[in-house]
C-alpha cells in the first residue's frame, strides 16, 4: 500500500512507538499516580518523561501546564469552554496578570477555515449567547493578521486558529498576530493538530496562551492521546472532574496543574508510545522532518498540477518552510472525489481520504463544500517512490476519459 492519508494519522507507527506500547503492557500496566509500589512509581515516571518532552518541544515553561487529553478535540474542548462559558466571568478568561474589567458577555474570534473541532464548540457556545466573529479567508485559505486583529474588541475573550488547514493545508499567521494579543491580554489558542512535529514552534517566542496538539499525527504516537499546553496564569475551568489520585479528601477537584485537568485513569500505554513518538521526532529534528515532508509535497502537487483535467487546492506558492502543511487536496473532472478514492485504493492499493474532512468551513471558503476533495498528505514513512507511484496512479487516471472510472469501472467492480 502508499499510504497517503497522514493528516488524518501517521501510518505506520514507528518501531519505538510500538515496543513503548507493549512494554507499558507487559512490564508496567499499573495506574500511575494510585500507588506507592514499584510499577505505579514506574507508570508516573513514564507520563512524567513524556510531560517534559512536551514541554521541551514546544518551550513550555513549565512541564505542569502539559495536560494528557484523549486527542485534540479533546484538548481544544477544554480549553474553549475552560474560558469561555456562560456564567462564567468574563475578566477571568485572561492571564491573572492583565485581566481587565469585567463585562457581561463573551466575544470569542476565529478564522474561516477552522476544522469541526473548533467550529462545533463555538457553534454550541454561540447558541448560549456567546459571541463568534469568523475572520474571512481568501479561497485558497490565507487570512491577513491585520483581519484578525482588527475584530478583537475590549470584550474579547479569547482568539482561536488552527495553525495550519487539514484541507488546504494553509498557514495561518500565529507568530504574527500572537504578540500583539498578547499585548491587549487576549489569549490565543492554537489547533497544532497538523503541524505539531514538522513544524518548529515555541509557545514563548509566538506568545500562544493554549497550545491543542493531537498525539497520533506527526508526534507518532497511537490514537487516544492528545495535548493541552497551558501558559503559567491562566485559570480555566474545569470539563471534566473526578479522582486524580491527589487531595482526595476534598470534594473540589485539585487547583493544581496537571492533576486538576487530568480526572481519571490516563492512557498510560498511549502516553508511553507519546513519548517514544517524542523521541524519534526529537532525534530526527523538526525542521528537518518538516523540509522532508514539504519537498515530497512539492514535488507531488507540480506534477499534478501539470496534469489536465486535475486542480489543486490551497496555497499557489510552495517554496517555503512554512508556506504550508504537507497535504494536496485536489479534483479530477468528471469523478466525484469518493469514487476517485475508491478507484486509487481498489485499482491502484493507494490510501487517501475523500469528502469534507471533518472540516465544512475549509470547503465553504473553497467552494468545494458540495462536492468536498480528494486530500493526499505525506508523512514520516512516505518515499520518493511512493510519491513517483501516485503521480503514475493520476496519469493512468486521466488518460482514461471520466465515465471509464465511473460507469465502466463501477459495472466492472459491481459483477
Amino acid at each position: 500500500m502508499i499510504y497517503l492519508d497522514n493528516a488524518a494519522t501517521s501510518c505506520p507507527k514507528p518501531p519505538e512507538v510500538v515496543e513503548a506500547v507493549a512494554q507499558a503492557l507487559t512490564d508496567v500496566c499499573a495506574n500511575p499516580s494510585r500507588g506507592a509500589y514499584e510499577l505505579s512509581l514506574q507508570a508516573s515516571r513514564d507520563l512524567l518523561h513524556t510531560r517534559q518532552a512536551l514541554a521541551r518541544l514546544f518551550n513550555v515553561p513549565d512541564a505542569s501546564g502539559v495536560i494528557f487529553t484523549l486527542n485534540a478535540t479533546h484538548a481544544l474542548n477544554m480549553a474553549i469552554k475552560g474560558l469561555v462559558a456562560p456564567g462564567r466571568d468574563p475578566g477571568s478568561a485572561r492571564s491573572s496578570s492583565s485581566k481587565t474589567e469585567a463585562t457581561d458577555r463573551f466575544h470569542v474570534v476565529t478564522s474561516s477555515i477552522e476544522h469541526n473541532a473548533v467550529a462545533r464548540p463555538l457553534a454550541a457556545l454561540e447558541r448560549r449567547g456567546v459571541e463568534i466573529t469568523r475572520v474571512g479567508c481568501a479561497s485558497d485559505g490565507t487570512t491577513d493578521p491585520d483581519d484578525i486583529l482588527a475584530a478583537v474588541r475590549p470584550d474579547t475573550a479569547l482568539v482561536v486558529l488552527t495553525h495550519a488547514s487539514n484541507v488546504l493545508g494553509t498557514v495561518l499567521p500565529i507568530a504574527e498576530v500572537g504578540p500583539r494579543l498578547r499585548e491587549r491580554g487576549v489569549p490565543l489558542l492554537v489547533d497544532a493538530a497538523q503541524t505539531a512535529g514538522i513544524f518548529p514552534i515555541d509557545v514563548q517566542a509566538m506568545s500562544i496562551a493554549l497550545l491543542a496538539v493531537s498525539g497520533h499525527k506527526s508526534l507518532l504516537g497511537p490514537q487516544g492521546v492528545g495535548v493541552l499546553c497551558m501558559a503559567p496564569g491562566l485559570e480555566l475551568d474545569t470539563l471534566v472532574e473526578g479522582g486524580t489520585g491527589s487531595r482526595s479528601e476534598s470534594l473540589e477537584q485539585p487547583t493544581t496543574c496537571p492533576d486538576r485537568f487530568e480526572a481519571g485513569t490516563p492512557n498510560s500505554p498511549g502516553i508511553a508510545g507519546l513519548g517514544a513518538g517524542i523521541g524519534v521526532v526529537e532525534r530526527e529534528g523538526v525542521f528537518a522532518r518538516g523540509t522532508r515532508e514539504i519537498a515530497l509535497t512539492r514535488r507531488l502537487r507540480d506534477s499534478l498540477e501539470g496534469f489536465e483535467r486535475i486542480r489543486t487546492y490551497g496555497p499557489a506558492s510552495r517554496a517555503g518552510q512554512e508556506d504550508a502543511a504537507p497535504l494536496v487536496s485536489l479534483e479530477v473532472e468528471g469523478v466525484p472525489s469518493g469514487h476517485l478514492a475508491r478507484v486509487l485504493d481498489k485499482e491502484f492499493n493507494i490510501a487517501v481520504r475523500a469528502g469534507l474532512h471533518c472540516a465544512p468551513e475549509a470547503h465553504r471558503v473553497a467552494g468545494t463544500l458540495k462536492t468536498g476533495l480528494v486530500r493526499l498528505s505525506i508523512g514520516h514513512a512516505t518515499t520518493s517512490a511512493d510519491i513517483e507511484g501516485a503521480i503514475d496512479a493520476f496519469e493512468e487516471i486521466i488518460s482514461k476519459p471520466a465515465s471509464y472510472w465511473t460507469t465502466e469501472w463501477e459495472g466492472r467492480h459491481a459483477r
